[in-house]
Formats: C-alpha cells, structure tokens, sequence
C-alpha cells in the first residue's frame, strides 16, 4: 500500500519531536554553564515551524518557567501574529543564552551554538532575530551555508539557500515606549508580508 503525504509529514514531525526532546535532554545535562542548579530556557513552538523567532537572553519570567517567550514578550507577539493574520502554529521561539545567567555574555558558546542543533530539526523558512545581540550570536554560529546579515530593519535578507531572515528590534525593549513599540512594529509587520507571500501546502 502506497505511503501518503500525510504519513510520511507525520514521519517527519515525530522525529523533529524526538529530536527536539534529546536536545532538551542534552542542555538540562550541559556541563557548560555556570547556571547552578537552574534548568535552562527552553525553546517552544510548533517543532516543523516556518518561523523561528529568537532573541539573545531570557528574562526573568522566562527563567522561572523555564520557557522562552512566556511572559509579556510572547503576548504581545501573539497579538502581533494575530494582526498579521500569521497562524501561531507556525512558528517556533528560542534564546541564543539559554542559560539563566546575570550576564549572558558569560554563557558558553558552545552552548549558545546549540541553536544550530534547533535550526537544523525544525528547518524554518524563516528566521527572525530579535536584537543586535541576536543577530550578532547568529552570525558568529557556523549555519552551514549561511551568509553574513546585515542590520538592516525589516528587510528581509536571504540566509542560506533555503532559509530568509529578518531582522527586528529586540522586542523586550519595545513594550514600554511608545516610539520603540512603533520600530518594532515597522520592522516586524514584513514578517506578514512574508507570509501572505508563501505558496499554501
């Protein structure tokens, strides 16, 4: 009996699950980081997502749930989404820093470059970094293929053959003020555009 494309996409979200899972596994057991006994923040998100979101560090409300994005960061994003009409399921978020650290400047590289491991099992489309921080630790990880990104607001810039990005504001610092809430936005809303422009499967 022949596989259909249903079977064979739920193939693939069980490994990237299963992955995904071992990651984990790995970063609560990394030997790396000077975090003590505090469980690292983890990404979370749709594991096959289009779009990856991240940012450099956690802040606290991420630390103490041990979830990147949670807090008042992922409601606004969810209502950025929901403006541009981007369905939530499409999108996976993760942290360069995932060790909750006063500094995250002190967090081991080795350990920031496990995005590339993220990367790799969810194979976004897209990949938004959030802040010069973000884009930075973005360009200093080997990506296979990946060229280098300008800091160019809301442009988005292709990354390797297979995977944009776009780069925005860093969105913890764009909820307070008026004028840094509107950069973001300006920056963000191409993410729509984006979307809107992507071929339905």
């Amino acid at each position: 009996m022949p596989v259909t494309d249903d079977q064979i996409k739920e193939k693939y979200l069980e490994r990237a699950i299963r992955e995904l899972n071992t990651l984990t596994r790995e970063l609560q057991s990394c030997p790396h980081c000077p975090r003590g006994n505090l469980m690292p923040v983890l990404g979370s998100g749709h594991p096959q997502a289009d779009i990856m979101l991240v940012k450099h560090s956690p802040l606290p409300s991420e630390i103490e749930e041990g979830v990147a994005f949670y807090g008042r960061a992922g409601s606004a994003l969810m209502k950025s989404l929901k403006r541009l009409q981007i369905d939530p399921l499409a999108v996976y978020g993760t942290l360069c820093a995932k060790c909750p650290l006063s500094d995250p400047s002190l967090a081991d590289f080795a350990c920031v470059s496990r995005v590339v491991a993220e990367i790799a099992i969810v194979q976004p489309r897209i990949i938004v970094a959030m802040g010069p921080d973000a884009l930075v630790a973005l360009g200093e990880m080997e990506i296979p293929l990946a060229r280098p990104l300008a800091p160019v607001l809301g442009e988005v810039q292709q990354l390797t053959p297979t995977i944009e990005a776009l780069y925005v504001p860093n969105i913890d610092e764009s909820l307070d003020e008026q004028d840094a809430k509107r950069a973001f936005w300006e920056a963000f809303r191409a993410l729509g555009d984006w979307y809107a422009s992507q071929p339905p499967y």
